[in-house]
């Protein structure tokens, strides 16, 4: 997947700006930066949940809005930050929407073992006939990202996954995006505002400000003090935990 010569406007405001970049296949990929950045923005044109205004998203060889929806949904699943389903569904009903561009309404043998496959690697089973308004904030967030393990594709686009999450469960979520790279074999693309999330568990960091990309590479080739000083306007310094580079901003 890349993407070439991004734009979107606002009410003539323009708030993504000429964006360029390609994502690496079966890594963990930060988007960081201020508030009103874009990085939210880029991942919904990624996932065609908005139209660009200008450029291209070249998926799997062809534009990504010549695929068809089912077709596309095979391939790329992603979770915004509102997740507000105004249904009343158990934790296994919801995980069962992920097999949806598979079998629609009409769920198979083998869409109910990959269901109960999903809902065991996210260590949900106690759950699974509990509503899910009835789950904490963690447990809930873990139920959406069973069902996009069901919904099986190869790429994953997550918006700002521990927003309103405690440090226990924001951590967690962070080692699930981890093991759904490193153990399932996924391309995780996510928006975050934690910088030491980004960099403690991110393979690439793609850091915006306002509506441009200011670096994309390597964790350590992004989290150095002079980019985070000329993303955030903050000084910074920089230290190293198991062999990652975390900050610390004054």
């Amino acid at each position: 997947m890349f993407a070439k010569k991004l734009t979107k406007q606002y009410d003539g405001k323009t708030v993504v700006d000429g964006v360029s970049f390609e994502i690496p296949k079966r890594a963990v990929i930060s988007m960081i930066g201020p508030n009103g950045a874009g990085k939210s923005t880029v991942l919904n044109i990624l996932s065609r949940l908005i139209a660009r205004d200008g450029g291209e998203v070249d998926f799997e060889g062809k534009d990504i809005t010549q695929w068809k929806s089912r077709d596309l949904a095979k391939r790329l699943a992603i979770l915004t930050q509102t997740n507000n389903i105004q249904m009343k569904l158990t934790v296994r009903e919801l995980v069962t929407f992920g097999r949806f561009p598979y079998s629609g309404n009409h769920t198979t043998k083998e869409d109910e073992e990959i269901i109960s496959r999903a809902i065991a690697y996210m260590e949900l089973e106690e759950f699974e006939n509990r509503f899910i308004d009835e789950l904490s904030g963690g447990q809930r967030q873990r139920a959406y990202i069973a069902m996009v393990i069901a919904q099986d594709t190869e790429y994953i686009l997550l918006d700002e996954p521990t927003n309103n999450l405690d440090i226990y469960h924001a951590t967690n979520m962070m080692k699930i995006v981890r093991r759904l790279c490193d153990e399932l074999g996924k391309t995780v693309i996510l928006v975050l505002h934690e910088i030491n999330y980004a960099a403690f568990y991110s393979d690439y960091i793609c850091a915006f400000k306002d509506g441009k990309i200011e670096k994309f590479g390597t964790v350590k080739e992004v989290m150095t003090k002079e980019t985070l000083a000329r993303i955030y306007n903050v000084d910074f310094e920089i230290m190293e935990i198991e062999g990652k580079p975390l900050s610390i901003y004054y």
